[in-house]
């Protein structure tokens, strides 16, 4: 089975290789971490690299079980080092070693060895990375497929450009999903074994939670509302308005879990006249749509929040900064990108060929003087491509293959 192409990731691993500092690859369970080093590793063999200038350990395989001990570790991988060439050490699910960072430490101090790791985001977060690695790591956050990945994976059959997202959504975009051609069925028998393996290992137990009950009803609550405003106050006197009282500090933690493991990504606000981030009433958006639909009951009208969902991940992909935005305190602009201190201005809708909700969605924008890009994403394919006064409205889907 040929594996699925992950150019971006891949590029981003060859732009860091041989220089000095290690590599960490997080990303939500099941999202492609180990093919994509599986990947590169077959890049540097056809770039020369011989077989025995590569050390590969997966600590999920029970092959490797013996190395779990940081010491075991160290001496297993410094008995193979090459000490005339580069060595290319790919330590995959590395959290299950207890006190990793001093055999990393270790390797990391000779010149010839070039460190990759994959984590569980359970386990191995950014902020654990900051403390264990002090510094001396760069970070690929990698997320399930994005649509143009997605489409270039699927067999020929015709299918429309509309029909292709419609499986999208609706199938799911990890990798496993689409490169053994399951079914929606089997799709979502496959994502609910995801679903339960990251609520149980990722954040029950590393959370300690004790109400599992009360946790998966704020996950199915975020799920629900995406693209709303929210925060734990509000979701605290939901539960409690339903009878299931909870406290707003429980919630936050619960919330955190949830943005940790990667099932969900919080999205900040942010001020555009003031150009700060505010501190209340994030915006969450879950890592794969298609996994909502265990939870929640699609309904018609959820289509213009699905395709929020899908465009903020898509952002995510491309701008190292992506926030909800406002213009003042009543005009909400769907969401602003920013690179390099200079941002661009998205507004999401399903259609805007009604010429009363085409009004509704520019007003936002053209409330911003100043003079970046400013786009319009809809589903429209007739008059898809427009220009208002600067406003590009573009078609969602065909941005979405650039």
């Amino acid at each position: 089975m040929q594996r699925l192409e992950r150019k971006n990731d891949l590029d981003w691993l060859v732009k860091w290789k041989d220089r000095q500092i290690i590599k960490v690859v997080t990303g939500v369970r099941r999202c492609g971490k180990s093919t994509l080093f599986a990947i590169y590793q077959d890049y540097l063999r056809a770039q020369g690299v011989e077989p025995q200038q590569i050390i590969a350990i997966n600590f999920e395989d029970l092959d490797f079980e013996d190395l779990t001990d940081y010491k075991a570790l160290y001496q297993y991988v410094k008995a193979r080092l090459l000490p005339d060439r580069m060595n290319y050490i790919f330590l995959d699910e590395i959290q299950h070693v207890e006190g990793y960072e001093k055999a990393v430490d270790s390797l990391f101090l000779r010149e010839n060895c070039d460190l990759y790791l994959t984590g569980s985001n359970g386990y191995f977060l950014s902020g654990e990375l900051a403390t264990l690695l002090t510094g001396r790591y760069v970070e690929l956050s990698m997320m399930p497929l994005s649509f143009k990945e997605f489409c270039a994976g699927l067999a020929d059959d015709g299918a429309s450009l509309n029909e292709k997202f419609e499986r999208y959504i609706r199938s799911g975009s990890f990798p496993y999903v689409l490169r053994y051609g399951y079914g929606e069925q089997e799709a979502r028998e496959y994502m609910r074994g995801i679903y339960n393996t990251i609520l149980l290992n990722d954040i029950v137990k590393r959370l300690n939670v004790a109400d599992v009950n009360m946790l998966e009803a704020i996950t199915r609550f975020t799920m629900h509302n995406i693209g709303n405003r929210t925060s734990p106050t509000t979701i605290a006197n939901t539960m409690t308005s339903q009878g299931r009282k909870i406290d707003p500090k429980t919630v936050d933690r619960y919330l955190r879990g949830l943005t940790d493991s990667l099932l969900f990504y919080e999205a900040r606000r942010y001020n555009i006249k003031g150009k700060r981030l505010l501190a209340s009433m994030s915006k969450y958006y879950v890592c794969d749509v298609a996994l909502r639909s265990l939870l929640v009951r699609s309904q018609d009208s959820d289509i213009g929040h699905i395709l929020e969902n899908v465009v903020y991940l898509e952002l995510k992909r491309r701008y190292p900064e992506v926030y909800v935005s406002q213009y003042g305190t009543d005009s909400e602009v769907d969401f602003v990108a920013i690179r390099d201190g200079a941002p661009v201005y998205y507004q999401v809708a399903q259609t805007t060929l009604d010429e009363q909700v085409l009004a509704r969605e520019l007003a936002p924008l053209r409330q911003i003087r100043d003079n970046y890009p400013k786009y319009l994403l809809t589903m429209d394919e007739a008059f898809g491509e427009m220009n208002y006064e600067g406003i590009q409205k573009r078609n969602v889907l065909k941005w979405m293959l650039e």
